[in-house]
């Protein structure tokens, strides 16, 4: 069955309305119309079985005809807290992340890093990566789309004080393992802090164990940022969350 995403408040009641997009990819891409029978992903953990009842130029609409909650999200709500890398890797960081299950996306501008993004080249940045996100919720078949924030500096997004949860730190200069510090489950909230390229500076570690993270190494040897996180996030989902079959 062909799935689609929808905002939570295009449903009401039992009426559906399909945003320009994805009624442009249902009727010209799919070629679907009246009478077809689709799922709908609310963005709030539902999956909805939806008759299309009405395709104009202002996009479709629908009738519910079932709702299910998503089997998709985790016991454990991550978030990854990237910082900033060069070029289009944030898109494929975003990708991965969203299929491990993370809830929240926060750009960090750190002090190593080599992108110094511009405001008002931020907000065009987070609707791409955001467009990132709902394809990659799409494709995973999740019924949550993960939020991206704001870019932010470091420092001012822990002075903010979360909550994070359980605070984990991936830093190379770390001189311990992760996974023997981590705690046993459960562990209803994790945020994972990531660096860029150039990797996190002493004094933003010293900040974060300041506020109350790990900080670990993820073994041997020293990985890159866009691999880094996804590692990251499955350490901490086949630990505390639904990789691998649950918590244990």
């Amino acid at each position: 069955m062909s799935r689609f995403h929808v905002r939570p408040e295009a449903v009401s009641g039992t009426r559906v309305a399909f945003d320009a997009q994805e009624s442009r990819h249902l009727t010209r891409v799919l070629r679907l119309g009246v009478g077809a029978v689709v799922e709908a992903l609310d963005g709030a953990g539902g999956v909805l079985t939806v008759r299309i009842e009405r395709v104009g130029p202002r996009g479709a609409e629908g009738t519910v005809l079932a709702r299910e909650e998503a089997a998709s999200e985790s016991p454990c709500r991550l978030v990854l807290a990237q910082g900033i890398p060069k070029g289009e890797k944030m898109e494929g960081i975003i990708r991965m992340a969203t299929e491990l299950g993370v809830a929240r996306i926060v750009p960090l501008a750190t002090a190593r890093a080599v992108v110094r993004m511009e405001p008002r080249r931020a907000a065009a940045r987070v609707a791409r990566w955001q467009r990132v996100a709902k394809e990659a919720a799409k494709q995973s078949g999740r019924g949550v789309i993960p939020e991206i924030a704001q870019p932010m500096s470091l420092v001012p997004w822990l002075a903010q004080g979360g909550p994070f949860g359980l605070l984990v730190c991936l830093w190379e200069g770390a001189t311990e393992p992760l996974r023997p510090l981590l705690p046993p489950p459960p562990c209803p909230h994790a945020t994972l802090v990531v660096g860029p390229e150039g990797g996190l500076g002493d004094d933003e570690a010293d900040a974060l164990r300041q506020a109350g993270a790990i900080c670990g190494r993820l073994g041997p040897r020293i990985l890159r940022t866009e691999t880094a996180g996804p590692v990251g996030l499955a350490l901490l989902q086949s630990r505390y969350g639904d990789l691998a079959g649950g918590t244990a």
